[in-house]
C-alpha cells in the first residue's frame, strides 16, 4: 500500500479514536463526574489502548459501554484513566532539595501543614513522613495526602510495598540525604514491606480532584510530583492556580522533574527556589 495512503488511514483511524475518546469522557462525567476531559490526548490514547488490550475489547464505544453500565467495572478500569507510577524519593535530589532549602523554613513555624496532590499509591507521602520526621517536624505536621483514584488511595494508607522494590526504595533514600537506614522504617509481613503505622499518624488521607474541587485548606509545603504532565495547558494552570491558592504567603510548591511553570499562567506568581529540582517559593507579591 502507498505510503500517503497507508499515513492517511492511519490518521482517519487516530481521529475516529480520539472522537470515541472524547464520548467516553463526557460519559464518564456525566456519569460518575471523574472529569478527564482535559488530561493529555497521546497519553489518554496509549492507557485506553492498554485497556481494550486487557479487557479483550475491540473498539472504544466497547468499553464506554461497559464502563458506564457497570460501575464496578469502571472502578476497576480507573487504573487505566489515572497513572499509577511511582517511587519512594523518587528524583533523589528534589528530597535532597526540600532539607536544604524548604526545612530551614518550615521549622520556623509552630505547625506545617503539606499538601501531596495525586498521591497515588503513596510512596512520596510515606517518603515525606519519614523526612519530616527525621528533621523533627512530623509531630507538628498534617500531611494531606489526596488523590481520585479509591484503590490507590487505599493503597497508600496501607503503607505495604512489594520487597522487590526496596532495593531502589533504599538507594533512592541514601541519595537524598537519608539520615538512617530505610530498613529502620519497615518491616515484613502480608507479602511486602510494611512501613512503621507510627509515620501517618499526621497523615489524613482524602479523595480531591485537581480537575474539579476547590481549595481546601492553606499549606505551607506542595508536592504535586508527575502529575501535571499528564494534563493537557488549561487543567495544568487550573491545578497550579489551586496550589497558589493553598499556599500561605512564601510557600514551596514541588513539581516532577520534567515539569515547569514556566510558559503557565501563574509563570509570575511563583519564583525558582531550587530550579533543577523543580522546587518553588509563591512570590511575596
Amino acid at each position: 500500500m502507498p505510503r500517503l495512503v497507508l499515513e492517511a488511514l492511519m490518521s482517519a483511524e487516530t481521529e475516529l479514536f480520539d472522537l470515541e475518546l472524547k464520548i467516553l469522557l463526557e460519559a464518564v462525567y456525566l456519569r460518575y463526574h471523574y472529569d478527564f476531559r482535559h488530561y493529555a490526548v497521546s497519553s489518554l490514547r496509549r492507557r485506553m489502548r492498554h485497556a481494550m488490550g486487557r479487557y479483550g475489547l475491540e473498539r472504544l464505544s466497547d468499553l464506554q459501554h461497559r464502563v458506564i453500565h457497570d460501575p464496578a467495572f469502571f472502578a476497576e478500569a480507573m487504573q487505566y484513566f489515572t497513572v499509577q507510577v511511582s517511587e519512594m524519593f523518587r528524583d533523589p535530589a528534589y528530597f535532597a532539595a526540600l532539607r536544604e532549602h524548604a526545612i530551614p523554613v518550615l521549622k520556623t513555624y509552630p505547625s506545617i501543614k503539606v499538601w501531596i496532590a495525586g498521591c497515588s499509591t503513596g510512596e512520596e507521602v510515606w517518603s515525606m513522613a519519614i523526612l519530616l520526621e527525621e528533621e523533627g517536624l512530623l509531630d507538628r505536621a498534617v500531611i494531606y495526602a489526596t488523590d481520585i483514584n479509591p484503590a490507590a488511595l487505599e493503597a497508600a494508607e496501607s503503607g505495604v510495598f512489594a520487597l522487590d522494590r526496596m532495593a531502589l526504595f533504599c538507594r533512592n533514600y541514601q541519595a537524598a540525604g537519608g539520615r538512617r537506614s530505610l530498613s529502620d522504617y519497615f518491616t515484613t509481613g502480608y507479602g511486602g514491606a510494611v512501613f512503621d503505622r507510627r509515620l501517618k499518624k499526621q497523615v489524613v488521607f482524602a479523595d480531591h480532584s485537581l480537575a474539579t474541587d476547590a481549595v481546601f485548606s492553606e499549606v505551607h509545603l506542595v508536592s504535586c510530583r508527575n502529575v501535571l504532565i499528564y494534563f493537557n495547558r488549561e487543567l495544568q494552570d487550573r491545578a497550579v492556580g489551586l496550589f497558589h491558592d493553598s499556599l500561605v504567603r512564601r510557600g514551596f510548591l514541588g513539581l516532577g522533574a520534567k515539569e515547569s511553570l514556566q510558559f503557565g499562567a501563574h509563570a509570575e506568581a511563583f519564583e525558582a527556589c531550587a530550579p533543577q529540582q523543580r522546587l518553588y517559593r509563591r512570590a511575596a507579591t
